[in-house]
């Protein structure tokens, strides 16, 4: 039973997911959803996700907030890197290993990364904890500092919003004292 309680939020998350997919949210799209995530998770038997049980909306919003504005900088950036025809904007495929072993955490650091305009995930080394991203903009080992630092802050912002309290613990031992988690991409 205590199995059920912990899947219920992925279960709910595949039923909303699916009527957002149809974009209804009627009670036949809530039925159908309740099937197909049935379907779904009896059928295809996943490793069950383990969530910390702990959310923290305040730097959930940092997260979110942070998220947007590092979308636009990326976006602007890349765009003038494209216009800018007096250099080409170097590249470089750099290794970024994270702090926290769990692979909720690690998709999520992931997808956020990949999702910035100007880095892209090309590896993930599940069992050392590396993910390995192809940037742009890149001009020195400066630059690749950057980057990595930037991919760490936003797994801690990641850890903070819906990471397990020792992991949290973790990620604010390791990480130096920044005046702001909100700036930075």
């Amino acid at each position: 039973m205590q199995q059920v309680w912990r899947q219920l939020p992925f279960f709910v998350w595949l039923i909303a997911l699916w009527m957002l997919l149809w974009g209804q949210f009627t009670v036949l799209a809530f039925v159908t959803g309740l099937i197909a995530a049935v379907a779904v998770t009896r059928v295809f038997r996943l490793p069950p996700v383990e969530l910390s049980g702990r959310v923290n909306l305040w730097y959930g919003l940092v997260f979110v907030l942070s998220f947007l504005g590092a979308v636009v900088r990326g976006s602007l950036t890349v765009a003038w890197q494209v216009l800018d025809l007096r250099r080409q904007p170097g590249t470089a495929i750099i290794a970024v290993p994270l702090r926290i072993d769990d692979d909720l955490i690690m998709t999520h650091t992931a997808v956020t990364a990949s999702l910035i305009p100007g880095s892209l995930i090309v590896d993930a080394d599940r069992d050392r904890r590396v993910l390995y991203l192809h940037v742009i903009g890149v001009r020195d080992a400066r630059d690749v500092e950057a980057q990595r630092a930037s991919v760490l802050r936003w797994e801690r912002r990641i850890v903070r919003a819906v990471g397990s309290r020792a992991q949290l613990a973790l990620v604010n031992q390791d990480a130096a004292p920044s005046a702001s988690e909100g700036g930075a991409p």
